[in-house]
């Protein structure tokens, strides 16, 4: 049996997905936006330290807490039910969950859902985070099935940390700012721009260059074609690897 052989379940999106998909990161960007127009795009550290905070190592606390801030960016603008992006809903998400957190959307008599996952990268620390772990191939694979007009949002923000000595107490804070965002579904992004890296579970879904990404317009079935050839081409899997995963998920009649 071959790849070809498979009679697959083929997902069909939704004649607007394209457009939807733009609304959404147009309403993403316009929020962070927003902020940083409101000079509300830093996190303030107060510590008891005289001397300086460790710049070195603050970046392995800094993603989790630029990715804490989105959240709340979010939060706030969902809490005006009155607000100008139609964000009617924000949901965190668990540790494991595929998304960092799940927006909706209003669009006319329509709600969009967008999967967003948050990726924090040092602006000042070169390749900090260039070619972050996205998803599981398996997860991303059966949701499009599933759904095929799931939307999963990659949030890339790029942040800089320095010290700045607080006037009342002489003592050292730290500052993370963001300095860049940019906004990408998961599907349009290139296929030169996508890895495959067979570690952990079924392999990972990974982002070559987070910094520099083009878009390439596909279709639910495109993508889901072009993930499991990565997944194939891959020298630690096999056809039959493939056709486990696909029996197991259902992807196949």
């Amino acid at each position: 049996m071959r790849y070809e052989d498979l009679v697959f379940k083929i997902p069909q999106e939704s004649p607007t997905y394209r457009e939807d998909s733009a609304f959404v990161i147009r309403q993403i960007t316009a929020i962070l936006d927003s902020r940083r127009a409101a000079n509300d795009d830093k996190i303030i550290i107060n510590t008891n330290l005289r001397m300086g905070l460790p710049l070195e190592n603050i970046n392995k606390i800094a993603g989790p807490m630029i990715e804490a801030w989105a959240g709340e960016v979010f939060a706030g603008i969902r809490d005006d039910m009155s607000n100008e992006y139609q964000l009617i809903n924000v949901e965190a998400q668990e540790r494991l969950g595929m998304a960092d957190i799940i927006l909706q959307f209003r669009k006319g008599r329509s709600v969009l859902t967008g999967n967003v996952d948050v990726k924090a990268t040092a602006n000042d620390i070169p390749n900090s985070g260039k070619g972050p772990n996205i998803t599981s191939f398996s997860r991303i694979r059966t949701a499009y099935v599933k759904d095929p007009d799931f939307m999963f949002i990659i949030l890339s923000i790029k942040h800089r940390v320095y010290s700045e000595r607080n006037k009342e107490t002489g003592l050292v804070d730290g500052i993370m700012e963001v300095v860049n965002y940019n906004a990408y579904d998961l599907k349009f992004i290139s296929d030169a721009d996508i890895n495959y890296n067979p570690a952990l579970g079924t392999g990972q879904i990974q982002i070559k260059d987070i910094h520099y990404v083009t878009y390439q317009y596909r279709t639910t079935w495109e993508m889901c074609q072009l993930l499991d050839q990565k997944y194939l081409h891959s020298s630690r899997r096999t056809f039959d690897d493939f056709y486990r995963e696909a029996t197991k998920n259902q992807w196949i009649k």
